[in-house]
C-alpha cells in the first residue's frame, strides 16, 4: 500500500477534546479537572463518565458523540467512526479535513485509556468466562488508533503519562511532538504486553507448549546503573507472572539493586524456597551457591551455610526461608554482604541492619513454589530460548541403588539435600554435603572431574579455616547434576571422602563407574533424572 503524502507534523498541539475511558480510575478527577480548567472538552463512557459527572465536572457520554448506546454488555461502545476518525483523521490533510465535516466528526487530541485487567484476572484464579471478558477490545484499537496518530493526538495508557500531558499543557498550552512520540511508542508497548499475556494464557489452556507466536511483555521496574559491566545499559522489567521474588519484593533499606544483585537474589531464592518450612539459608555469589544449609534455628542454618565456604561469601546474597530475627541479623551484619532476602523480618533485625546503610533488605512475603510450572527465557542472536522451570523434585522412592552397599538412612537424606543444592548450580556442578550442610561446591567447570576437584578443595579449606580435623566431605554424599562420564570424577569424590554419590545415570560407561564405586565401598544411587544448569 502506497503512503498518503501529508502535511508535517505540527510541533505544538492546543487541544480541544480529551476522551477518558478507565478501568484503573487512579488519578482520573484530578486530570479531568486540569482539563476542564485547559478549557478541553471532555468525553467518557460507562463508569468513567459516571465518576467524571460525580465530580462535578462537566462531560459527554460518548453515545452522544456516536449516536450509537453501549450495547452487548460494553462489548461496544467505542467502536465505531465518529471515535475512530476522531483519532484518526489528519487534520492538516484536506481530504481528511473534507472527510471529518461531512461526517461530522470531531477531533479527539487526548485519549486516555487504560485497559481491562486482564493479567490481574488470570492471576487471581477467576474462571475462564471471567477471563474472556476481560480482553479488553475497544481500548487496545483506540490506544492503537490514537498512537497511529500521534502527529496529532496524544495517547496515555496510565496516569503517570497522563500527568505528563497535564504538564505540558499547563506549561506551554498543548502537547509537543516529541513527548506525543515518547507517549505512542510506550502505548504500543503496552498493548503488545497486553496481547503477548492474551497469547500466552490461551496457549497455555490449550496445553500448546510451542505456540507459533511467543510474546514476552513486562513493564519497567527501574533503569539499572548498568548491567553485568559498567560500560553496558541495563533495565529491569516486571511481568504479570504471579511468582514471589524480587520483582515483587519490598527493599526495606540500601541502595537500588543492580543488575548483578537482581539475578544473584532471584538465583538465592529459589534455591532456598526449595527448603520452604525448616530454617534454610542459601548463601550466592556470581549466581552460583557458595554455602547452603538448614539447621535447628534461622541463625544455626546461616553459620552452618557460611561455614562452607566463608572466602566467597564475602560480598554475597544471602536468601532466607523464615522471618529474619535479630540473632541472624547480628550474625549476617558481621560480614559484608550485598543483598538480604526474606519473607519477613522482625523490628529488632531491620534495627540491626539500619546500621548497614549499603545492605539491601528484600521482603518477598512468600516464598515461591518449587513445583509451580511457568516459563523461564534467554536470549540467543536474532532470538530467545523458552524452556519450562526446572520443577524436578526427588524423594527416596526415586532413587535405584546400584551399588552393593545400600546408603545409611542418613546417607539418603544427604544425598537428597545434595541433589536438591546441585539443581542451582552451573554445570558441570558437583556438590558434597552432610547433616544438612553443603561441605563443598564445585561449579560450571568444562569437565565433572574438575568440578569435583574444586569441591573438594572448598571442603578441606573450609575444615581448615573452622579449625576441625578433616576436610567437610570426610563422610559426606556427592551430588553431580548429570551422570558421570568416566570413573574419575567418581574417583575424586571418593579421595574427598564421600561415602555416598547420587547421580542421574545413563553414560554408557555406567558399568564401569558402578564398579569403581563398590571397589571403594560407597552407596550409589540413580536418579533417572538430570538437573544441568547452563
Amino acid at each position: 500500500m502506497a503512503a498518503p503524502t501529508f502535511p508535517p507534523a505540527p510541533d505544538l498541539v492546543k487541544p480541544k477534546r480529551a476522551l477518558l475511558s478507565v478501568f484503573d480510575k487512579t488519578g482520573l478527577i484530578e486530570a479531568a479537572s486540569a482539563l476542564v480548567a485547559a478549557g478541553v472538552e471532555l468525553v467518557s463512557t460507562g463508569g468513567s463518565k459516571a465518576a467524571i459527572a460525580a465530580a462535578g465536572l462537566p462531560v459527554r457520554d460518548v453515545s452522544d458523540l456516536t449516536g450509537f448506546p453501549e450495547m452487548m454488555d460494553g462489548r461496544v461502545k467505542t467502536l465505531h467512526p465518529k471515535v475512530h476518525g476522531g483519532l484518526l483523521g489528519v487534520r492538516d490533510a484536506a481530504h481528511h479535513a473534507q472527510a471529518m465535516t461531512e461526517h461530522e466528526i470531531g477531533g479527539i487530541d487526548i485519549l486516555y485509556c487504560n485497559l481491562y485487567p486482564f493479567e490481574a484476572t488470570v492471576a487471581s484464579g477467576a474462571d475462564e468466562g471471567t477471563i474472556v471478558e476481560n480482553i479488553d477490545i475497544g481500548g487496545p484499537a483506540m490506544i492503537r488508533s490514537a498512537a497511529k496518530n500521534h502527529a496529532y493526538v496524544a495517547v496515555c495508557v496510565d496516569a503517570q503519562a497522563m500527568g505528563e500531558v497535564v504538564a505540558a499543557i499547563q506549561a506551554d498550552g498543548g502537547t509537543g511532538l516529541s513527548l506525543r512520540k515518547r507517549l505512542a511508542a510506550r502505548a504500543y508497548g503496552r498493548t503488545a504486553a497486553y496481547d503477548g499475556a492474551i497469547s500466552t494464557w490461551f496457549a497455555k489452556q490449550l496445553g500448546e507448549p510451542a505456540p507459533l507466536h511467543k510474546t514476552v511483555g513486562g513493564k519497567l521496574a527501574s533503569e539499572l546503573r548498568y548491567g553485568e559491566n559498567p560500560h553496558q545499559s541495563a533495565a529491569f522489567y516486571v511481568t504479570s507472572e504471579d511468582r514471589p521474588g524480587v520483582a515483587r519484593a519490598r527493599q526495606v533499606q540500601g541502595k537500588a539493586l543492580s543488575y548483578n544483585n537482581i539475578a544473584d537474589t532471584d538465583a538465592a531464592l529459589e534455591l532456598v524456597a526449595e527448603f520452604a518450612g525448616r530454617p534454610a539459608v542459601a548463601i550466592i555469589k556470581h549466581a552460583n551457591p557458595c554455602g547452603v544449609a538448614v539447621g535447628a534455628t534461622l541463625v544455626q542454618a546461616y553459620e552452618r551455610a557460611l561455614q562452607c565456604d566463608p572466602v566467597s561469601a564475602f560480598g554475597g546474597v544471602i536468601a532466607l526461608s523464615q522471618k529474619l530475627d535479630a540473632a541472624t541479623a547480628e550474625a549476617i551484619s558481621a560480614i559484608f554482604t550485598e543483598v538480604v532476602i526474606a519473607p519477613d523480618a522482625d523490628a529488632a533485625a531491620i534495627e540491626i541492619f539500619a546500621a548497614k546503610k549499603n545492605l539491601r533488605l528484600l521482603l518477598c512475603d512468600r516464598l515461591p513454589n518449587p513445583e509451580a510450572g511457568g516459563d523461564t527465557f534467554r536470549s540467543v542472536a536474532g532470538g530467545f530460548l523458552v524452556q519450562s522451570r526446572d520443577t524436578a523434585r526427588l524423594t527416596a522412592k526415586d532413587l535405584t541403588i546400584v551399588t552393593q552397599r545400600a546408603p545409611t538412612p542418613r546417607e539418603v537424606e544427604d544425598m537428597l539435600f545434595a541433589f536438591t543444592v546441585a539443581k542451582h548450580v552451573k554445570s558441570n556442578a558437583i556438590v558434597y554435603a552432610k547433616d544438612g550442610q553443603t561441605a563443598g561446591i564445585g561449579a560450571g567447570q568444562m569437565n565433572r572431574r574438575d568440578s569435583a576437584r574444586i569441591a573438594a578443595l572448598r571442603a578441606a579449606e573450609a575444615a581448615e579455616a573452622a579449625g576441625l580435623p578433616q576436610s567437610l566431605a570426610k563422610g559426606s554424599a556427592c551430588a553431580s547434576e548429570a551422570f558421570f562420564p568416566f570413573a574419575d570424577g567418581l574417583v575424586q569424590a571418593i579421595e574427598a571422602g564421600a561415602t555416598a554419590v547420587i547421580q542421574p545415570g545413563g553414560s554408557i560407561r555406567d558399568a564401569e563407574v558402578i564398579a569403581a564405586a563398590d571397589a571403594a565401598g560407597i552407596a550409589m544411587a540413580f536418579t533417572g533424572v538430570r538437573v544441568f544448569r547452563h
